[in-house]
């Protein structure tokens, strides 16, 4: 093997994209023999891979769509381009994302022949996690394979994340604040990118939304199983109202916790890591949960399992209901949500 070449990973996508990227960094870690630099957008990437051992660095641009002459992040960035010399993949579906890329590493000097970009890479996988491992294996033209293998062992086919010791105990005080030490507990999800556009919801035209007396009733139907459960209604900031609607109409209102700007990604991790069991839509923190191992029933609407499904580190139970041919999450019946979670509450820790 040639002298180790640290890769650099390109891609803008949302929570749940970048939890996907973890089994091609790995990848590429192992067969350049250097941790990889990783270029994203948004706040989620540097809580995800701080403490991966597959990451050296992490660019985060703040600006996806700044123009280049009035961005001085975007200066930065390609001085620090100008100065990377190992291999780049770009991770990246979207056109126009692909287009800014292009250019961005044309400023920056960036040969083509050191670049492999998922648009021109052909591809029979129909999972996510499938397909970027197929991309990781192909070697830019500048390269040789022969210098920079890749082994049947670098192929790991589930994503998986780091929780540090540290987050443990900031997670473990939170529990204790929340009066949750010690007792076993379900996550439950209810809402997604598009929940805060209420309007669109109530006309229908969320796929992902599950009606908020379901979510209600699961709550009595896990707290009936066993009282010594208890539920946190995890989500964003701007979920705050639905997850409150959905306390009050349980009927154990009292003793549900909702959580939104206080579980940031790391304590997600975390609790995750340590929860019962979590039930949610097809959206970032499911795949959060999935890898630290959590183990989940996840409710589907137009888009497939079979290209999003959750793939679990450790083996832990993984469920998904709804997806093609239904269109909507709202088309899961109640009794099919609570006898999957009774199924993996079987087996659960």
């Amino acid at each position: 093997m040639s002298s180790p070449l640290a890769p650099l990973l390109v891609r803008f996508g949302r929570l749940g994209d970048m939890v996907l990227q973890a089994p091609l960094l790995r990848l590429l870690h192992r067969r350049y023999g250097a941790r990889c630099k990783l270029l994203t957008f948004g706040a989620w990437s540097r809580p995800l891979y701080s403490n991966s051992e597959d990451v050296q660095a992490i660019w985060q641009l703040r600006l996806r769509h700044a123009p280049y002459p009035l961005s001085p992040e975007r200066w930065s960035l390609v001085r620090e381009l100008r100065r990377h010399e190992g291999p780049v993949y770009v991770s990246e579906d979207i056109p126009i994302h692909v287009d800014r890329i292009r250019r961005l590493l044309n400023r920056a000097g960036i040969p083509a022949s050191r670049c492999v970009f998922l648009d021109d890479c052909s591809s029979s996988a129909e999972h996510w996690v499938d397909k970027l491992l197929e991309f990781g294996c192909v070697t830019p033209k500048a390269l040789s394979e022969a210098d920079f293998p890749w082994r049947d062992a670098d192929l790991r086919r589930a994503p998986e994340l780091d929780v540090h010791p540290d987050d443990r105990e900031d997670c473990n005080a939170w529990l204790e604040r929340k009066l949750l030490a010690g007792t076993r507990i379900v996550l439950l999800q209810p809402g997604n990118k598009r929940t805060n556009r209420r309007i669109a919801s109530r006309k229908g035209h969320d796929s992902k939304a599950w009606p908020s007396e379901r979510w209600a009733a699961l709550i009595h139907a896990i707290r009936a199983t066993d009282q010594s459960f208890r539920v946190v209604l995890c989500g964003s900031v701007q979920e705050r109202s639905l997850l409150e609607e959905i306390r009050s109409m349980s009927a154990f209102a009292d003793t549900t916790v909702v959580a939104t700007k206080d579980l940031p990604i790391r304590r997600l991790m975390a609790l995750a890591q340590q929860a019962h069991s979590m039930v949610g839509v097809d959206t970032g923190p499911l795949h959060i949960a999935g890898a630290v191992g959590c183990p989940l029933v996840v409710l589907y609407g137009a888009e497939s399992p079979a290209r999003w499904d959750r793939r679990s580190p450790n083996g832990s139970a993984v469920v998904n209901l709804g997806g093609p041919p239904r269109t909507s999450v709202a088309d899961v019946a109640l009794d099919e949500v609570v006898g999957a979670w009774r199924g993996i509450s079987a087996t659960a820790v």
